[in-house]
């Protein structure tokens, strides 16, 4: 748990306008590389910045984290909202304690049953 409580101080949530449907809703403006691909965050309903944070430090409560090294921080955090999506948070290249996050889409459905076999397994 001490890991955990340190790596919760490094890290924080910032967003990414790339993955909202709605950019000017969260303070972004909206971006010029859109990433039609991607999963919005916000296309079944709004996740806003302090939601999406809460998310993600509950995932790092959880050890929904992706392997690192020692000293290193995660590429990936995983966590659940109380509807049963399933959200991933990842580390910005350009600064690896900032991330932003998405919803996993219907496309990745065996990754996405993983994560709730894991996250009911880390609840009890």
């Amino acid at each position: 748990m001490e890991a955990r409580d340190a790596l919760m101080e490094r890290v924080r949530y910032v967003g990414s306008a790339n993955h909202k449907l709605r950019a000017g809703d969260y303070g972004f403006q909206p971006s010029h590389n859109p990433r039609p691909s991607k999963s919005p965050c916000d296309a079944v309903r709004a996740v806003l910045r302090a939601e999406a944070s809460a998310l993600m430090m509950n995932g790092i409560r959880r050890g929904m984290v992706s392997r690192f090294a020692d000293g290193a921080l995660p590429k990936y955090i995983w966590a659940i909202d109380d509807a049963g999506d399933v959200f991933e948070a990842k580390a910005k290249p350009e600064r690896e304690t900032d991330y932003h996050g998405y919803r996993l889409g219907d496309d990745e459905f065996e990754l996405r049953a993983y994560l709730v076999k894991e996250w009911k397994r880390r609840c009890r």
